[in-house]
């Protein structure tokens, strides 16, 4: 098949499973488009079947803002018309799907399939404002197949906007060969200290992930073991996480370690992965830490149920509760055996349940049964 994919190029959850489902589909002899502002990330090297569309945004006096998505339409229209493509896969419903919908009319292509991905933030904020919300709705309607990440994101859809079209949960997955535990000597990435536990939490930042209480959550932790905070990421709440660390007096055991591409490395000498978001569609940082053998502390909402089984690979918890979240952190940072355990026990849950040969077969039969 010839897949175009339309998706944001950041470090954000949408953008990595859509590049990596892109990847996969390449490896299978699919051709595969990518259509964005810039090149995704994760395409970090030449790979066969894959073709990388930059979208160019015009500046006129006339617009008081760059107009992308007029832009994104013109060129979806384009690889319609020129590159033949049967799929189109939009990653979020505004603005891709709407633009590859109008794009589609333009192209005069009604052979052409849209499928819409789903990932949360597109419902639950800005589908939500009433701003977009008719443009949400009609988007999701007018595609030829809707996908969510999690059954919680599939039923506020439905509840939200009323939709009526059938929507497919197909969970987020990751590469099983790709994130495994790493043999990475167990010293301290800072000091060189010896059997000190690595904390670890990877977002971008905004108030949505929680973060204050990921540092009172490290805090009570911190009294009780030797231990160091690795935050992986930036956003808006990173200088509240600084402004709290400095307030804890914990500068020396907390460490900011901005965007990383490959966070392999950093999982593989982390004993601990806490999420304490007050919202996650599917948290897909829990199945890439849960695939290198760190076990989670998560908050009880969304889809997170789905991907952590509570008292199995991870502990779940209020996301307000961040004294709980501490005493269940402690629990397995201070019981090597119930850690390997729970270790052990999410590896298995990854490679059986979310991984990529399988997620991306739901995908391909999805595409042809459209």
């Amino acid at each position: 098949m010839r897949i175009g994919i339309v998706c944001y190029p950041s470090h954000g959850g949408s953008g990595v499973v859509a590049t990596e489902l892109g990847k996969q589909l390449a490896r299978r002899g699919h051709k595969v488009h990518f259509i964005s502002y810039n090149l995704p990330f994760r395409l970090d090297k030449f790979y066969d079947n894959i073709y990388y569309h930059e979208v160019d945004t015009p500046t006129y006096p006339l617009f008081k803002y760059p107009p992308y998505s007029l832009a994104l339409t013109n060129k979806i229209a384009e690889l319609i018309r020129y590159e033949k493509l049967d799929v189109i896969h939009a990653h979020y419903a505004i603005p891709h799907s709407l633009c590859a919908i109008i794009a589609r009319d333009i192209a005069k292509a009604p052979e052409l399939r849209l499928v819409t991905t789903l990932h949360g933030t597109d419902i639950t904020l800005v589908g939500n404002d009433p701003s977009y919300r008719e443009l949400t709705k009609y988007s999701i309607e007018e595609t030829d197949g809707v996908t969510a990440v999690s059954k919680a994101l599939w039923k506020e859809t439905i509840d939200i906007f009323d939709i009526k079209k059938r929507i497919e949960v197909i969970y987020n997955f990751v590469d099983v060969k790709e994130y495994t535990r790493q043999s990475v000597p167990e010293v301290d990435i800072a000091s060189g200290k010896k059997q000190i536990k690595n904390i670890i939490h990877i977002s971008n930042f905004r108030k949505v992930k929680n973060i204050p209480n990921v540092i009172k959550i490290f805090h009570l932790i911190s009294q009780e073991v030797d231990a160091r905070l690795l935050l992986v990421g930036g956003g808006p709440e990173e200088c509240v996480a600084k402004r709290m660390v400095q307030q804890l007096q914990l500068e020396d055991k907390v460490l900011f370690l901005g965007k990383q591409d490959n966070i392999v490395p950093l999982l593989s000498i982390s004993d601990l992965l806490l999420l304490p978001s007050k919202k996650e569609s599917f948290g897909l940082v829990c199945i890439e830490a849960m695939a290198c053998k760190v076990p989670v502390i998560a908050s009880n909402t969304g889809g997170l149920p789905e991907v952590v089984e509570d008292g199995v690979t991870g502990f779940l918890a209020d996301p307000d509760d961040y004294q709980k979240m501490a005493e269940l952190s402690l629990r397995l940072l201070q019981n090597s055996g119930l850690h390997e355990e729970f270790a052990e026990r999410g590896r298995r849950r990854v490679v059986e349940k979310f991984n990529a040969e399988k997620i991306v077969d739901q995908y391909e039969k999805y595409y042809r049964s459209l």
